[in-house]
């Protein structure tokens, strides 16, 4: 297995405008991925402007000053390239895989987004998009089974005002109570080359990229007060648990269990991320040997554990059981916390530790393995860090720990008196 997680070469430039230009030039097909990584997410968003930086990601699609309405998927798509977007409370990062040869296209057209979409949007847009994202709720969060599980989650775990505090989706009065001026002032604040990260990987020169950059990217105008990033790494323990039981239409009882440990990217967050996977990855994890497997109170398919990677607080790990029939949500609720309980008490064997890294191992292989994939992952590390080569260092940071750091963690923030517990009970068993 390579030394470093990321063996292949990385070159990078600002513009004189401040964006960051990462290369990583790969010859292996002729295909180009393009990544552009805005360091704006839900955290970001103010009080009364929540769910913004969502919508802007249907926006981005809408139309700027030199390509009309769908016409940015019109053209990657005619090119034979595929793209998308995503966003979370820490960013927001748009994508497209393209052949080599349409690189320009690519470039040309987050460009012309970046710097042009204010003009061109409409209140007829807004609105359009506003309903899309009202339906996106509806069919995501509030009409499926535990649907809305992150959205109550994520209360239990970080109080009112912390920038975790909500999710993704927002608040849909926010987005209501919104005017168009609102909305362009949002972008123009941090839809900006100097608050944003510019990635391609694949069948490309770092000569090439920059000059392209420049070309494109290089006359958008700086924002100068872009407002730094709420600090949330600070949640105060409250020294008791938080419960929330909620009765809906589900078709079993299902316990989440969760708690805050280290931001990702620290070596904490590193043993957090080894810990869930021995906790609840796969067959040969804990709470399958025990929930599913041995005390048969789980159903097979439906119970595990993971981190949730946010970098600028304490991130969630998240350990989850759905019940099988005649199984009662307090049973469930008191099985999933007796195994987690046990990873300060039960010693992380070899096996365990060697399993978990292993999947861990392919996990990263696999991601690594496509040049979108090693795109999003040095926009990633760009951003939130600073040094995309940082990137190089996760997986030898998995593999370094050791049985006594995931007890010790165990041991120090997945107590019972800090822990949030969220249970779904079935209507007919209220």
């Amino acid at each position: 297995m390579p030394d470093s997680g990321y063996p292949w070469p990385i070159e990078t430039t600002r513009l004189d405008n401040g964006l960051r230009v990462v290369v990583s030039e790969d010859r292996t097909a002729p295909a180009v991925a393009v990544n552009l990584w805005y360091d704006v997410g839900s955290r970001h968003e103010p009080a009364g402007q929540t769910g913004f930086a969502h919508l802007f990601e249907h926006l981005m699609f809408e139309g700027s000053v030199n390509v009309a309405k769908t016409e940015h998927m019109r053209f990657i798509q005619g090119a034979g390239g595929s793209l998308n977007a995503t966003t979370n409370p820490d960013r927001t990062n748009y994508f497209e895989t393209v052949p080599a040869e349409h690189l320009e296209l690519a470039l040309w057209l987050e460009a012309d987004r970046m710097g042009g979409l204010v003009p061109a949007l409409t209140q007829e847009t807004l609105d359009n998009q506003r309903d899309v994202v009202k339906n996106e709720r509806r069919q995501r969060y509030e009409n499926v089974p535990y649907g809305d599980a992150w959205l109550r989650l994520l209360p239990l775990l970080y109080p009112p005002g912390h920038p975790y505090h909500h999710a993704t989706i927002g608040s849909m009065a926010d987005l209501n109570a919104a005017d168009l001026a609102t909305f362009q002032a949002f972008h123009r604040t941090y839809y900006a080359p100097n608050n944003a990260v510019l990635t391609v990987v694949g069948d490309t020169t770092a000569a090439e990229v920059f000059a392209l950059a420049d070309k494109y990217f290089g006359a958008l105008p700086p924002r100068e007060d872009i407002p730094a990033g709420p600090d949330g790494r600070t949640v105060p323990a409250t020294g008791r648990p938080a419960v929330e039981t909620v009765t809906a239409d589900v078709p079993a009882p299902r316990v989440y269990v969760a708690h805050r440990t280290q931001p990702f990217g620290t070596p904490g967050y590193d043993v957090t991320t080894v810990l869930a996977t021995v906790l609840g990855s796969g067959r040969g994890s804990r709470l399958y040997q025990r929930l599913a497997d041995g005390e048969r109170i789980a159903q097979p398919d439906l119970v595990g554990a993971y981190g949730v990677d946010l970098a600028h607080a304490p991130a969630p790990l998240i350990a989850t059981a759905t019940a099988r029939p005649g199984v009662s949500g307090d049973r469930l609720r008191e099985g999933l916390a007796e195994v987690v309980d046990e990873l300060a008490t039960v010693p992380v064997t070899a096996a365990e530790l060697d399993r978990a890294k292993a999947l861990l191992s392919t996990m990263w292989w696999r991601q690594m393995s496509t040049v979108d994939g090693r795109a999003d992952t040095l926009g990633r590390y760009a951003t939130q860090f600073g040094d995309p080569a940082r990137a190089g260092e996760r997986l030898p940071a998995w593999l370094a720990v050791t049985a006594e750091q995931i007890a010790e963690q165990a041991a120090e923030l997945l107590g019972a008196a800090d822990r949030a517990t969220l249970i779904y009970l079935p209507e007919e068993n209220s």
